[in-house]
Order: structure tokens, then C-alpha cells, then sequence
């Protein structure tokens, strides 16, 4: 494990844009080590600068191929983009076609752009833990535009809001009920719809859904998201998506100001207080015995565990009155 020493110098590197040390801040906060809060409260400061995009959609619909030309089309515009993907089926973990890890292994040698696979290890909502942690590594390191990819897609879906700015649902033709997918969880949260290989047929009619669906929204939105066509191998509409993309990040400075930015700050504020209470309560309850005691009551099935947390949750607060 590394020294604390050790975590300077690796925050300094993130900070400095070292690919190794980025690489290393990482790994440190994937696997959860001691040393991740101390290295995330030394970048903390320098966060805040980059554009987070989140592209979802069910599998299939081509997220892998399309973020591949959305990052070499911003690396024209001069941009600097980091890119983690959730998905442990994805091309960075050698789960896709062999082009496709190809034009990865090709974007991971610029310089300028920094990939990163993620397994999510059962986290619901096809965000892995350590996401948001990985996703203001990349920010402190001076990227310019952080890509989120997520697993497949549906009501669970909604856990993106909590890391990115800007949520792009993707969608194909003839992809069957998966439409239902969209209706159902990611209707609210979406910022742009985009409809990738619209040179098949039925394409016209997923924008129509789509579209149709929007329309049954009534709630007053300032931002009325739009659909997009692409053709994520070829790169058609990805210039397009591109200027949608910039146009929503003005959006957010210019009107929705600190929203978004405040529901994440809530959100892991909420779940880092639950964490250190939680982990507090159970060391306390380990030093009394209580926790062992509990456990082979419940191994002997003489109370359930939901009814002995109860129990030794009412006996704590009770004591601390």
C-alpha cells in the first residue's frame, strides 16, 4: 500500500497531468484503499473544471463505437478528454469486436486523451462506487471533457445524474421493447437523445417515439432536450452532437446555474455520512460484543437479521439519549 508520502506524490502527479499517476489514483480508489479519501481531499480543490458527459443506452446500440468518434472529434476541436467506461462488457475489458478494441488501443496512445475500464462489482444503477472518485481524477488532471459510459439501460439508469452534467441516452432501431426502457427510467433525466445507426431501417420511426414521447412530458422544462441522428461508424451527426453538447453546457452556466452541481455535492454528502455512520456503529457494536453476539443469534435463527439491526440500532440511540 502506498506511504502517505507516496499519495502526495501521486495527487501532485494527477494535478500535473501525469498519465501514470492518474493511472495509479485510480487503481487506489477502484479498489478502495485506505489511501483513497486522503488522495481525493488533496485534488479535491483543483475539480470542478471539466465537462462530464453521460452516455447511456441498452446494449447494442453502439455507445462503445460512438464515444470512440465523439473523443476523436473533440481531439480536433482541440480538447483534452478523459474517459471512463462502466461496463464490463466493453471494448476496454476485450468484450467487443476486435475493431472496436482496435480504435480504442489507438485513441489510448494520444496523449492527450486517458481511457479507463471499470467493472461495476454488482453497484446498481450500471455506476461503479468508485465512479465519481475516478471522474474527479480525470477533472483535477486538467481534462477538458470527462466521458462516463454506463451499462446497458432502464429505470436503474438514473444513477448518471449523480456523476454528469450532461446525460446522452442512445438509442437503436430495431432494438425491440427496449424503447420501454427509455420511457421508463430515463425520460426525466435525459439531455439528449440520440438515435445511432440512423442509416437502418425503422430509424425515422425511433425519432417519432422518441419525439412522441417528449411530447406526453408535461412538465415545463427551460431545456427541451433534442433527438439526434447518428451513424456512430461512419461518424455522421457526431459534429452535430458535438454543438448540442456545448450548447447544453452553456445552458447549465448560463440558466440551471448550480443544480445539477448541487444534487451531486447532496448526494455524496448523504451517502459519506451514511458510510462513516454506519462503519462507526458497527466498530462500536464489534468492541461490546454486541455485533458477535447478534450474529449467532441470527446464525441459530433466533431473530432475523432486519429485526436484530432494529433491535441494536433502538439500543444504541436509546443509551445515547
Amino acid at each position: 500500500m502506498p506511504e502517505l508520502s507516496k499519495i502526495e506524490e501521486i495527487s501532485q502527479g494527477v494535478v500535473a497531468g501525469d498519465r501514470r499517476s492518474i493511472a495509479r489514483a485510480i487503481t487506489i480508489i477502484e479498489n478502495d484503499a485506505p489511501e483513497a479519501k486522503t488522495l481525493i481531499s488533496k485534488i479535491y480543490s483543483h475539480t470542478g473544471k471539466a465537462h462530464i458527459i453521460g452516455l447511456t443506452g441498452p446494449s447494442g446500440s453502439g455507445k462503445s463505437t460512438l464515444i470512440e468518434k465523439i473523443v476523436r472529434e473533440y481531439r480536433r476541436r482541440g480538447k483534452s478528454v478523459g474517459v471512463v467506461a462502466v461496463d464490463p462488457t466493453s471494448p476496454f475489458t476485450g468484450g467487443a469486436f476486435l475493431g472496436d478494441r482496435i480504435r480504442m488501443q489507438e485513441l489510448s496512445t494520444d496523449e492527450g486523451v486517458f481511457i479507463r475500464s471499470m467493472a461495476t462489482r454488482n453497484y446498481p444503477g450500471g455506476i461503479a462506487k468508485a465512479t465519481r472518485d475516478a471522474v474527479k481524477i480525470l477533472d483535477a488532471a486538467g481534462k477538458d471533457i470527462v466521458i462516463v459510459e454506463t451499462v446497458g439501460a432502464g429505470q436503474s439508469e438514473v444513477e448518471i445524474i449523480k456523476v454528469a452534467e450532461t446525460i446522452v441516452v442512445i438509442h437503436a432501431p430495431g432494438l425491440g421493447d427496449d424503447i420501454q426502457a427509455i420511457k421508463a427510467g430515463l425520460m426525466e433525466i435525459a439531455d439528449i437523445f440520440v438515435v445511432n445507426k440512423a442509416d437502418r431501417e425503422n430509424a425515422e420511426k425511433a425519432i417519432t417515439d422518441i419525439q412522441a414521447m417528449l411530447q406526453l412530458n408535461t412538465k415545463e422544462k427551460a431545456w427541451k432536450p433534442p433527438v439526434l441522428k447518428t451513424v456512430a461508424l461512419t461518424g455522421e451527426g457526431v459534429p452535430q452532437l458535438i454543438e448540442k453538447l456545448e450548447e447544453h453546457r452553456t445552458f447549465l452556466k448560463r440558466e440551471k446555474i448550480g443544480e445539477k452541481s448541487l444534487l451531486r455535492a447532496e448526494t455524496e454528502l448523504v451517502e459519506a455520512i451514511k458510510e462513516k455512520a454506519v462503519n462507526s456503529i458497527i466498530e462500536e457494536l464489534k468492541r461490546e460484543g454486541k455485533f458477535q453476539e447478534t450474529l449467532q443469534k441470527i446464525m441459530a435463527k433466533e431473530i432475523d437479521p432486519s429485526s436484530a439491526a432494529e433491535k441494536l440500532l433502538h439500543s444504541k440511540f436509546k443509551k445515547a439519549k
